[in-house]
């Protein structure tokens, strides 16, 4: 039925044509049986064939189309053309007047002119043996289908209306939830563009220090020389790549620099976390497989924050009888993450959440985080209930 009325909407000048043929092909029929003369016969099917032309023109021109009906039953009551099956044009323009909103004189004609049309009409062709009484009867029963007609084209008219303003409300609605979303993703771009800074800058830091040691011993201790370069180039090489992946990222509305760098968050930390986590009363399940190694920064930071994220939701939403799994997995090229609870959170929920630090916006966060590393998060329901997060983070940015 949607998909009619949707075709209706497309086509609706096809459509009109369509049925204006259809009416015109019956009113000939009766046309050919009501008349014999020639002349009275020509007539009649020029009227016919004006009336069939208001149905197929009645949208494009809703109040002219409603004049020339008006004329042509005048017209019919002149020639002594009595109704036939043509006359349904009128019931159709009347109700598109109403329908498609015409001005107000043009939708009081029509439903002035659709009560008086029965009762001319009786008038001029009185129903034999019918009487004043049972004249009046059909007079008032026939003028019920024009009022009907005017009444459903009103009742039409505000459903559109209805239906115009839910659309508009959706699009606005819609735009909205676009225009958060973009102010969320900016939002916690910033954030990750100051937390990425203070990795940069703490490696930067470390390569100064080791700097600093290996020209005092460089003399003394060749091989301690030698050992902080080492760290120094892998040093700088972390913080160039932390920098290409700062790159990019729109820092806007940051606070002034306090000029000390507090240590980030890493995979280690992430044990202190579930531990907090379990003394608020959430059931965790913490486990690591493969072998522990040092991890860039960002990927460490990475790593925790989508923990955090996670787990916060699932305190908040997942009800009080809820648990958590949490599984760590070193590979060769990356690091793997697995959380999962049994509560009833939802998707939405995550995307509305505010974050383990109110400032966060859920599965926005993690995937601009995930993203900053060239990593991949896969995120839904569990089968049989909860919530699952499946994050990869690669040890090299693609």
């Amino acid at each position: 039925m949607q998909r009619f009325y949707d075709f209706l909407r497309r086509h609706p000048t096809g459509v009109d044509s369509f049925w204006a043929v259809m009416l015109f092909g019956f009113s000939m029929l009766w046309t050919v049986q009501a008349f014999t003369g020639a002349a009275s016969r020509l007539v009649a099917i020029g009227l016919v064939a004006l009336l069939s032309l208001t149905v197929a023109l009645r949208r494009r021109w809703p109040e002219q189309t409603l004049l020339l009906v008006a004329a042509l039953g005048v017209a019919q009551l002149l020639l002594d053309v009595p109704v036939n099956p043509a006359d349904f044009a009128m019931l159709v323009v009347i109700y598109t007047v109403r329908a498609e909103g015409a001005a107000r004189w043009a939708s009081r004609l029509a439903l002035v002119g659709g009560i008086l049309a029965t009762p001319l009409s009786q008038l001029r062709w009185p129903a034999r043996g019918a009487g004043v009484a049972g004249a009046v009867f059909f007079a008032i029963v026939l003028s019920v289908p024009f009022v009907l007609s005017w009444v459903l084209g009103d009742s039409m008219r505000l459903r559109r209306a209805y239906f115009d303003q839910l659309e508009e409300r959706a699009t606005r609605l819609e735009k909205e939830r676009e225009a958060q979303a973009k102010v969320a993703v900016a939002a916690e771009r910033a954030r990750i563009a100051r937390e990425l800074h203070d990795v940069v800058a703490h490696n930067v830091s470390v390569m100064v220090v080791q700097a600093d040691g290996a020209a005092y011993v460089l003399d003394a201790a060749p091989d301690q020389a030698k050992e902080a370069l080492e760290t120094i180039s892998s040093t700088g090489r972390q913080a160039l790549a932390e920098m290409r992946r700062l790159l990019g990222v729109l820092r806007t509305g940051d606070a002034e620099e306090s000029g000390e760098y507090v240590p980030q968050p890493d995979v280690q930390q992430i044990q202190e976390l579930v531990e907090k986590v379990r003394e608020a009363g959430l059931t965790v399940d913490f486990r690591v497989e493969g072998t522990a190694r040092q991890l860039p920064s960002g990927v460490e930071l990475t790593a925790y924050r989508i923990v955090q994220e996670a787990l916060t939701n699932t305190r908040k939403h997942g009800g009080p009888e809820a648990g958590a799994s949490v599984r760590l997995v070193y590979f060769d090229d990356g690091l793997g993450l697995l959380i999962e609870d049994d509560g009833r959170g939802a998707a939405h929920e995550l995307y509305e959440d505010g974050g383990a630090d109110g400032r966060g916006h859920g599965l926005i966060g993690m995937r601009e985080r995930v993203g900053m590393v060239g990593g991949t998060l896969d995120a839904g329901p569990r089968p049989g209930g909860g919530f699952r997060i499946s994050a990869l983070l690669p040890l090299k940015s693609a």
